[in-house]
């Protein structure tokens, strides 16, 4: 059977019909919370180190989440995938989302001829509770023009694609050695230019984090870019 087959089956399934496949309990988005909804829950443990943030108005800062976890479990729109330039599946997070989505995915991305560094590229989730997966290649080493390039880029496609909940991994802070602090204040900058720039365009945008370190950067950082207290 061919992957655009497979593809469409997939895409056409509702929630429900779809969950009934997965081998566990999918996360919606509504089991995350907003960042002020996580601000205030937490604020007393994080608020000293988050001090001196730009205000933002509510209603942007309600778009943006920090979740710990397993991208591969998120029942939203798309998942950002850390992928390298043959987007043929590889070690990290590209290895669980190939493997947690089946073999059509690769079927799939060998149609597209690879990625540059900086581009983003759409392709159906198949057995993931995504819908779609968008791949990017991020930067070896520290490159802050080339990472924008991921993140923006990534949701211009997924803007293209009608998708409105997204989620993305820490791009390059694994293999490829980009320092995680200054990563994270790359990936904050962009979406919230591009959410300023294109208010309707998303309903939330999860940086979900896999190690603890990665959440305590975030952490101190959401509250500098999306402050609202």
């Amino acid at each position: 059977m061919s992957f655009e087959t497979e593809k469409q089956k997939y895409l056409s399934m509702s929630s429900a019909e779809k969950r009934k496949l997965l081998k566990s309990e999918p996360v919606t988005v509504d089991q995350i919370l907003t960042w002020p909804d996580y601000w205030s829950k937490n604020k007393d443990r994080i608020g000293v180190l988050s001090a001196g943030g730009e205000k933002v108005d509510k209603s942007l800062a309600s778009k943006v989440s920090i979740w710990e976890g397993d991208i591969t479990k998120l029942e939203i729109d798309a998942i950002v995938n850390a992928a390298n330039s043959k987007l043929l599946g590889g070690g990290g997070v590209d290895g669980f989302i190939h493997r947690a989505a089946g073999g059509y995915l690769k079927q799939e991305c060998a149609t597209l001829n690879g990625c540059h560094v900086g581009e983003a590229k759409i392709t159906g989730g198949y057995m993931l509770p995504s819908k779609y997966v968008i791949h990017t290649v991020g930067p070896q080493g520290e490159k802050p023009e080339k990472l924008q390039e991921c993140y923006k880029n990534s949701l211009i496609v997924a803007k293209q694609n009608a998708v409105r909940t997204i989620a993305f991994p820490c791009i390059s802070t694994g293999v490829y050695g980009y320092p995680q602090k200054p990563a994270a204040s790359v990936a904050l900058s962009t979406v919230k230019q591009f959410l300023l720039d294109n208010p309707d365009s998303f309903d939330r945008i999860i940086f979900c984090l896999f190690l603890q370190t990665d959440k305590e950067i975030y952490e101190e950082l959401m509250q500098k870019y999306f402050a609202i207290d």
